[in-house]
């Protein structure tokens, strides 16, 4: 039983500091959406995109985790990252070049 209670504290950590940086990207960014996405055994990802257009990712351990944190940050969750919530993304000169580098194989 004390193993247990020690992986829920621990879980609850996680879901607290996740919650917190979720919260400040969104107050940094006039607000925000996210989404959650299972990527294998490292976790979920979570994608976080400002009413300003700007976004970023965070991963944690878990589906679970990551929909407790986002739950407890206040933001909208997407069930896919398409359609509208894609396109509220801005993309600058950095990413841009980024991805031709990807496609011309650099």
């Amino acid at each position: 039983m004390a193993d247990t209670q020690q992986v829920d504290a621990r879980a609850e950590r996680k879901v607290a500091k996740l919650a917190r940086e979720i919260s400040a990207f969104s107050r940094a960014h006039g607000g925000a959406e996210g989404q959650v996405a299972y990527i294998g055994e490292r976790g979920a990802r979570i994608v976080l995109v400002g009413e300003d257009g700007g976004w970023g990712d965070l991963v944690a351990p878990s589906t679970e985790i990551a929909e407790k944190a986002v739950e407890k940050a206040g933001i909208t969750v997407h069930e896919s990252f398409d359609g509208e919530f894609a396109a509220k993304v801005t993309t600058g000169a950095y990413e841009w070049k980024r991805m031709a580098g990807i496609q011309l194989g650099g």
